[in-house]
């Protein structure tokens, strides 16, 4: 299918033909296509600079105002944000923080675990098949079972960072279960160790939460947004402590740089993202719709579904099984998704802004292609 225009929760191809969009750009379109109020805060941006700097010598005031707000509506102390071009790359500058605020070098990560596809990211993530033609990668990286509590005690004072996704996403959509992540966080706080919460996933509004850890009563010191954030631009973040951030600008001087990183126009973009998603009942619909799917999407062939909000996976018998339905749902007018380490799955992480209307009739389609398939 080649891409014609995209508007709200559709996707038109060269012919016209439209195509219902559960999958949002793997989570990242969180108000839709060309939602109006984002392409507008492109355009003002557009005509009065574009880059013009990169180390924050001159104030660039969508970047600013985009960081302020953010700060708003985190929990204290994470109260000062690095922007960056995308959620690995926020991932790099929050390993670099820990390591740096630490001075320790063993950072401790999940199986089927994952965080991006540069160096550092790679070096955390969990499947060793997915990374095995790359290394040597980062040393010192130790990994545990996400919900295994009794995995807990890898975690020492020789460790950096653990780094987790709030919810995993390639694994499964996988929810941490019976206060697990306060588990890890009352151990990090024994072992003097960093807590990162990769929320490039999870994050803005996605799970019925603005962050995904406000669902497991789990402050990290470090969260680390992407996706979601930009609106359909390219986005990423680390948020922190401003004690912990500011180890960044000595020994050396310059500790996590990047040319593009707040990007005016993007952080324009981003800001009228967070606002509407924050001003509105966006988010507390977003559990109403997580019902709703929920409600409709029931079937013999679908055996659990995972995941919170807008961020479900649909587990199905077999992976051929799965692997059909997302190809016979584009020929019939859907766009589904895979998960990376969870063959069995089908991704549905619609646009936030999805009418319940389409939500049913997605689900809908998705039925008369499990009974094609059952008959």
């Amino acid at each position: 299918m080649q891409v014609s225009y995209a508007e709200g929760s559709y996707i038109y191809d060269q012919n016209n033909k439209s195509y219902l969009d559960f999958v949002a750009g793997v989570s990242a379109c969180s108000l839709g296509h060309r939602h109006p109020k984002i392409v507008s805060a492109i355009k003002a941006q557009l005509d009065k600079y574009l880059h013009v700097m990169v180390y924050g010598e001159y104030i660039q005031e969508p970047a600013v105002a985009l960081c302020k707000l953010l700060a708003q509506h985190l929990p204290k102390p994470l109260e000062s944000t690095y922007l960056t071009n995308s959620g690995t790359e926020a991932i790099e500058g929050a390993l670099k923080l820990a390591k740096r605020f630490t001075g320790r070098s063993q950072i401790v990560a999940a199986k089927k675990a994952y965080h991006g596809n540069t160096m550092g990211a790679m070096s955390v993530l969990g499947i060793e098949k997915q990374k095995q033609a790359f290394r040597p990668l980062i040393p010192d990286v130790h990994f545990i079972e996400f919900n295994n509590e009794s995995h807990l005690e890898q975690i020492t004072t020789k460790t950096a960072a653990v780094i987790l996704e709030t919810i995993q996403g390639g694994a499964g959509f996988i929810e941490p279960k019976q206060n697990y992540l306060q588990k890890v966080r009352q151990r990090c706080n024994a072992a003097g160790a960093i807590l990162i919460l990769d929320e490039i996933q999870t994050g803005i509004g996605r799970t019925g939460k603005l962050f995904g850890f406000e669902h497991y009563n789990c402050v990290p010191d470090v969260v680390v947004t992407g996706k979601g954030l930009g609106g359909g631009l390219p986005i990423g973040a680390f948020t922190a402590s401003k004690e912990m951030m500011d180890c960044l600008m000595d020994n050396p001087k310059l500790g996590h740089i990047t040319t593009f990183g707040g990007n005016p126009v993007i952080a324009a973009a981003a800001l009228a993202t967070l606002k509407e998603i924050t001003s509105t009942n966006l988010i507390a619909e977003t559990l109403e719709k997580e019902a709703l799917i929920r409600e409709h999407l029931v079937h013999p062939l679908i055996k659990e579904i995972h995941g919170k909000g807008l961020m479900i996976a649909a587990i199905l018998s077999s992976s051929e099984i799965a692997n059909q339905v997302i190809l016979k749902c584009q020929d019939a007018g859907m766009i589904l998704f895979w998960l990376l380490f969870e063959p069995r799955a089908i991704r549905i992480t619609p646009p936030l802004t999805i009418s319940n209307q389409d939500l049913i009739k997605g689900c809908n389609i998705i039925k008369e292609v499990l009974n094609s398939l059952k008959n």
